[in-house]
């Protein structure tokens, strides 16, 4: 797998079994992703797989061995630094325990899709549970992060 832009190999087969989130905490000591639910109702432990957000508590290793995974530790090497500024600026963070997969569900949007409406937003945060924040914050904290975007490369390429 590549994890973060790393390739990641030799992994033992006795870790396939795994749950992806147990993996990336345990195994690679990545803890943005957070046991929610651990039901994929919660959207705590999201994180992008191809390009899709996925719940990570829902996945095996064994099956995303040849898959690019990107977590909230990754997002800013991926180009995803103008989102986490934008939710800063926004206040769309409080606690904090649902924000890392937040980000990963908006940042796989803003990957297919660089200027997205709300109902885009609203559709990719479907699966993300937050209890602390108003959801309007974190559509103008995207819509913020698809300006800077559009702003760093003019031309349309991101």
């Amino acid at each position: 797998m590549r994890l973060n832009g790393t390739e990641v190999t030799g992994i033992p087969a006795e870790q396939h079994g795994l749950r992806l989130l147990d993996y990336l905490r345990t195994e690679r000591g990545l803890t943005g992703a957070k046991e929610g639910c651990g039901m994929g109702e919660c959207g705590s432990c999201t994180v992008v797989v191809d390009g899709a957000a996925v719940t990570s508590c829902l996945v095996l290793v064994g099956q995303v061995l040849d898959a690019d995974i990107r977590t909230v530790e990754g997002l800013a090497d991926a180009g995803h630094a103008p989102l986490q500024q934008a939710f800063v600026d926004r206040q769309a963070v409080q606690c904090g325990y649902c924000i890392p997969g937040v980000l990963n569900s908006c940042s796989a949007l803003l990957d297919r899709v660089p200027d997205p409406d709300d109902a885009q937003i609203r559709a990719a945060l479907d699966g993300n549970l937050c209890r602390c924040t108003a959801y309007n914050r974190f559509y103008d904290a995207v819509h913020d992060a698809a300006c800077a975007r559009r702003e760093e490369h003019p031309g349309g390429a991101s």
